[in-house]
């Protein structure tokens, strides 16, 4: 996958791990919600930049209160005609003051890529 940001096509730093991977060390990764609950007090412990993966089903509101921890955002557009993501990345920006980077994933396409940035959106995985 290409990954857009700030207009350009750049190289991903975040690494997804997977909830049955162990947890590796000094680089910035990237949990699921399930992973999240599960392992949160040795994630939030963890020397480390996280981020997190939101399902279309999962809100923001089930994060708000570790936003703090969160360097990525990653928001699941799993067809193209699911945009709850894009209600998603406006409530972070708006209500929760997120300033870290939103991503969106999935199906992400080319032609909504100036709606998903007027929403909060940063970066985009094509």
């Amino acid at each position: 996958m290409a990954l857009l940001k700030r207009d350009r096509i750049v190289d991903d730093p975040w690494t997804i791990i997977e909830d049955d991977q162990s947890l590796p060390s000094g680089i910035p990764i990237v949990v699921g919600y399930d992973r999240w609950m599960r392992d949160r007090e040795d994630l939030r412990s963890r020397n480390g930049e996280i981020g997190i993966v939101l399902a279309s089903d999962q809100p923001p509101e089930l994060i708000a209160d570790d936003l703090d921890r969160f360097g990525l955002i990653c928001l699941d557009f799993p067809k193209f005609t699911d945009g709850r993501a894009y209600s998603y990345a406006r409530l972070l920006r708006a209500r929760y003051d997120f300033t870290g980077e939103i991503r969106a994933i999935g199906a992400v396409l080319r032609d909504q890529l100036l709606y998903m940035h007027r929403c909060g959106f940063d970066s985009f995985e094509i």
